[in-house]
């Protein structure tokens, strides 16, 4: 992919906008909805402590979605024995740093911050170019490889069993998404709790308990990864319409969540 067409991609965003998906109607049925589904997540979480130990042995990755900001404000107000952690890509947009400010500070507390190896980044870079992930699937599943599996992998290092964010409705590549799955790439159980959300629920969710989310959101953006490969979306597109857009919707992950 030549540099010209590279800079299209770049620039190729949409002026910001309000999203009115960020501020759903809270009626008496969506609140009784959430109000479940919040109770299903605190018990299935519960059960996973006491199955696997309390001592912080699951721990949560937290990328700072719309999902996990609910996640991390149900871990927070139950006082759940879960470890929380981030992983920082290096070209995460600015409105996701100040997130990770304004969760450290609503919640009084410290993010676990991974970040990629130097080295490895530092010559990726030197070889194949600053953004070489435009050019082709492999070398932008090898940048992702070293921005955010390497890092994960640290992170789960040791644990028995990790959460995500994740929802079934997000992508064709998350159909089947169950609450409960083995990671054999990683070796450790998974939990999937917000399997069943709308993306409704889960901004009322965010709504009715006034819980700090991205900002990007608003500008309909759904779904935020890196700030290269992340752009807003038109009304009616997928949610992950503009996580690596430029792709086949079939490929579209970073090799984060493989069976």
């Amino acid at each position: 992919m030549s540099g010209e067409v590279s800079q299209s991609l770049i620039s190729g965003l949409r002026p910001p906008a309000s999203n009115p998906a960020t501020s759903p109607t809270l009626t008496d049925a969506l609140i009784a909805s959430v109000t479940q589904k919040h109770s299903h997540v605190v018990s299935m979480l519960k059960e996973a402590i006491a199955e696997l130990g309390s001592n912080h042995e699951i721990t949560f990755a937290n990328s700072m979605g719309a999902e996990d900001m609910v996640l991390t404000d149900i871990i927070q107000r139950e006082k759940l024995a879960i470890e929380i952690f981030s992983l920082d890509t290096g070209r995460l947009p600015t409105e996701t740093y100040d997130l990770i400010a304004a969760t450290e500070q609503t919640y009084n507390t410290k993010l676990k911050i991974f970040f990629p190896q130097a080295e490895t980044v530092e010559n990726y870079v030197r070889t194949k170019g600053i953004n070489a992930f435009y050019e082709s699937i492999e070398l932008r599943k090898a940048c992702c490889h070293m921005r955010k599996v390497e890092p994960l992998q640290r992170a789960l290092k040791g644990k028995k069993a990790w959460v995500t964010g994740m929802r079934a409705e997000q992508s064709s590549t998350r159909v089947d998404l169950a609450f409960r799955e083995f990671d054999e790439g990683n070796q450790l159980e998974k939990f999937n709790p917000l399997s069943d959300w709308t993306e409704k629920e889960v901004w009322a969710y965010i709504r009715m308990f006034n819980v700090p989310y991205n900002k990007l959101h608003d500008q309909f953006y759904p779904s935020i990864g890196c700030a290269p490969c992340t752009r807003s979306i038109a009304v009616g597109e997928d949610v992950r319409a503009g996580r690596w857009w430029w792709e086949d919707p079939l490929n579209k992950e970073c090799g984060l969540h493989v069976k």
